[in-house]
């Protein structure tokens, strides 16, 4: 039935097109609806470029595209373009990667990251090996679902009998700082502990310049393809103990803007999976946070020099159960993440630089999991740590850390702080099922 309606579509193109386009097209999903947004003819376009590309047709790659586009199977071949300088396409002025460009023609309309696929294992050209050629086969890549979290089961009686090992933050050494880190994702390392929060700060007086990003980097990939996943009752008995279940929030996180250690302008909170933040100033988008828009009567000319360079600013991405950051401005960003720096080995108080057209994973929802069911076993106190890990801090265009003048993020002059509220929820349902802690509060201790 596809087929014979494939067939009537493609003798609705205009005739200007070549069989070949015609043909490539008749596969599109969003071919043919409406084209308010000028979907239709980006489509087109995407569609006449392979047909025009020398490579292909003197490969027979367009024919091996045909056929794995007319027999969906991951066993068809590896359909591949030359791969351009920063892994981007041009195609009716807009830029994307060649992958999802066809992934979204020919099997998921809806697609809006590269976070959100996979590829299979036997594809030997795919984007993120980052060979000379790129497969654009749509059927050699999967679109990851958020993982089903497993409860975490309290016990009746726990006692903050284990003792916890921290790392020692002295006051007046800071953990060093990171860079970008290039290379495969690492696996986040078990058992581990956390450190007490970082020292109070100071405030900056350095009114130096802006200061610049490095050059052009690897991206890391990863992802998933939907915010949820599905809503269990938040807790149940089982056995001797309760099982405390995941429930996905209706936004995923709260973002909080900061100048210096004043807080400005109320929370946003998102619901959509992809969120911007950025210095310009649209005052009702549900995808977007501009803080162009917030005024401050304590602001300064360092701050407001910083505004001014935050520019595009960032891009955060919640799919398949993962948060990561993407640097869309033209200026570094400054990222200190728990969880990413547990998985990096570094220090938990780690600030990462995190240069223009970088992405980085700087949280993990299965990673969590593991944690807060490790932690349940060491009692009430090692449970209310992990609220740590689920609060991100970034700064626009200056860091802060031991390599900068500026020691802590409350130095900075514009800076977020990023609530992350499955998680936080998570650890109130299993803080609430479990005994407080052992040592007595008064006014006399």
């Amino acid at each position: 039935v596809s087929n014979v309606n494939n067939k009537m579509f493609s003798g609705l193109l205009p005739s200007s097109f070549n069989p070949a386009t015609k043909r490539l097209l008749s596969f599109a999903k969003n071919v043919g609806n409406n084209d308010e947004d000028g979907e239709e003819k980006w489509s087109e376009q995407a569609v006449k470029s392979l047909v025009k590309n020398s490579n292909l047709k003197k490969s027979g790659g367009l024919d091996d595209l045909e056929f794995a586009l007319a027999n969906p199977d991951r066993r068809t071949k590896c359909v591949t373009i030359a791969r351009s300088m920063d892994g981007r396409h041009l195609e009716s002025h807009r830029k994307g990667l060649p992958h999802v460009i066809y992934c979204r023609l020919w099997r998921w309309p809806d697609l809006q990251s590269h976070h959100e696929l996979r590829p299979i294992e036997r594809c030997e050209y795919a984007f993120h090996l980052k060979k000379d050629q790129v497969c654009i086969n749509p059927y050699h890549y999967g679109r990851v679902e958020a993982p089903v979290l497993p409860p975490v089961l309290v016990p009746p009686q726990v006692h903050n009998d284990i003792p916890l090992e921290r790392p020692s933050l002295d006051e007046h050494e800071l953990p060093a700082n990171a860079n970008y880190p290039v290379g495969p994702e690492p696996v986040m390392p078990l058992p581990l502990s956390l450190p007490e929060s970082p020292p109070p700060g100071y405030l900056s007086d350095d009114p130096s310049g802006i200061e610049n990003s490095p050059g052009a980097c690897s991206s890391v990939l990863g992802g998933g393809s939907s915010v949820g996943s599905p809503i269990m009752s938040p807790a149940s008995t089982i056995g001797e103990g309760v099982a405390v279940t995941y429930t996905e929030p209706a936004y995923w996180c709260s973002v909080y803007y900061y100048e210096m250690q004043h807080r400005v302008g109320e929370p946003f909170n998102a619901s959509k999976p992809i969120l911007t933040i950025d210095g310009f100033t649209d005052p009702s988008n549900d995808e977007r946070f501009c803080l162009g828009l917030l005024s401050n009567i304590h602001r300064d000319n360092t701050i407001e020099l910083t505004r001014r360079n935050i520019g595009r600013g960032l891009r955060l991405y919640y799919v398949g159960g993962e948060v990561f950051a993407e640097c869309v401005s033209e200026n570094s960003i400054f990222v200190q993440s728990p969880n990413c720096n547990i998985r990096h080995r570094w220090h938990p108080a780690t600030v990462c630089k995190l240069p223009p057209g970088c992405h980085l994973k700087i949280f993990n929802n299965q990673e969590f999991a593991g944690l807060l069911s490790q932690s349940v076993q060491q009692g009430f106190e090692a449970v209310y740590q992990l609220t740590r890990m689920c609060t991100i801090r970034i700064s626009f265009v200056k860091g802060w850390g031991a390599e900068y003048r500026r020691q802590t993020v409350t130095s900075t002059p514009c800076w977020i702080e990023i609530h992350l509220n499955g998680p936080l929820q998570w650890l109130d349902k299993v803080l609430t099922q479990m005994n407080p802690p052992s040592e007595p509060c008064s006014s006399f201790s």
